[in-house]
């Protein structure tokens, strides 16, 4: 799976805080489609007000100054955060070749211990979003990754043999507060669990000044 799935959302709100438009695009979540529908709404091919409004949670305010992209954007580049997952890094980079863009991947191969660490050290508020690694229970959903998070998160790591940074999926971030972001986003959320595995659901969000 290229995409991850839990509180989507909130990237239009991330997107509002630092002040550039959002691309809504709808996903079947199938391996052989993900990319073409990216593909598609990259070309200004796909329904982007449907995209919204199917994708939007209908208890969730629309911030004032969330800039929805209605056209095909003007691209020169685009900015892919894999680190060491070849089947991501692959389909992104042919997808951009096709559309005549660069692929640019700034982490690829960074080490999960510097990324990590890096992450924190620069004041990102990233939650863990969802888990499903041996190791990592019901009370890691909606944990702050600051030093005394990752200092057992490596510990479980390396007990579990996971990788640090969630690379192979074992869990998901959502990033709530960072440098270049103007506001931070304020949520209420419910953990889900099913013994194994589990998700931290955003049931509200809404932008809030930075602290």
């Amino acid at each position: 799976m290229m995409y991850q799935l839990n509180g989507t959302a909130v990237a239009a709100l991330q997107a509002t805080s630092m002040g550039v438009p959002w691309l809504p695009v709808l996903s079947l979540g199938e391996e052989e489609y993900e990319v073409l529908e990216l593909e598609a709404a990259l070309r200004g091919q796909s329904d982007i007000q449907s995209a919204f409004f199917e994708s939007w949670p209908q208890d969730w305010d629309v911030p004032e100054q969330l800039e929805i992209l209605m056209d095909m954007p003007d691209l020169d580049a685009l900015v892919v955060g894999a680190l060491r997952s070849d089947y991501q890094k692959t389909r992104i980079d042919r997808m951009c070749e096709r559309l005549g863009i660069i692929s640019y991947s700034p982490l690829w191969h960074h080490g999960s211990h510097e990324h990590m660490h890096a992450l924190v050290d620069h004041g990102f508020d990233a939650r863990i979003s969802s888990v499903s690694s041996e190791g990592l229970g019901e009370d890691w959903l909606g944990r702050k990754v600051d030093n005394e998070s990752l200092a057992v998160l490596e510990v479980l790591a390396k007990k579990h043999r996971f990788n640090l940074d969630g690379e192979g999926g074992e869990f998901e971030t959502v990033v709530l507060a960072a440098p270049h972001m103007r506001a931070r986003i304020e949520c209420s959320a419910e953990s889900q669990w099913d013994g194994t595995r589990g998700v931290w659901n955003i049931e509200s969000a809404s932008l809030a000044p930075m602290r």
